[in-house]
């Protein structure tokens, strides 16, 4: 049992470097979590925070009829923002205060019943 779980607890450690290469830096700064083949790059200014979302092929996609929210763990606090298009491929939302570094947000949206969710820890 024991060689299973050590076996479990490697793979799990040999996966990381591959998850933080996912986490590319964008365009705009920020890091880039690819959903179904979808690149979604995170930028936060201040209280801003912006969602810049790509096509299967990298080209900016309408955000126009996306409805989105952002699901943020802060300081053992969970809250939950709305997100607004903004032409031509953002969601956009504002926060209270500044994220605090390792916060997590998740990206939550959906556009003609296609889903697309990324992660992403601030840093």
């Amino acid at each position: 049992m024991r060689k299973y779980i050590f076996l479990a607890m490697m793979t799990v450690i040999a996966a990381m470097p591959d998850f933080a290469a996912a986490q590319t830096k964008g365009g705009n700064g920020g890091p880039v979590v690819k959903s179904q083949g979808h690149p979604i790059e995170f930028v936060r200014k201040g209280t801003d925070i912006v969602f810049y979302v790509g096509d299967d092929d990298g080209s900016p996609l309408s955000t126009k009829d996306m409805r989105g929210r952002a699901t943020i763990q802060d300081g053992g606090k969970t809250v939950t923002v709305p997100l607004t298009p903004a032409s031509p491929n953002m969601m956009s939302g504002k926060v209270q205060t500044e994220l605090s570094p390792k916060a997590i947000v998740v990206f939550s949206a959906s556009l003609h019943g296609h889903s697309l969710t990324a992660k992403y820890t601030v840093e």
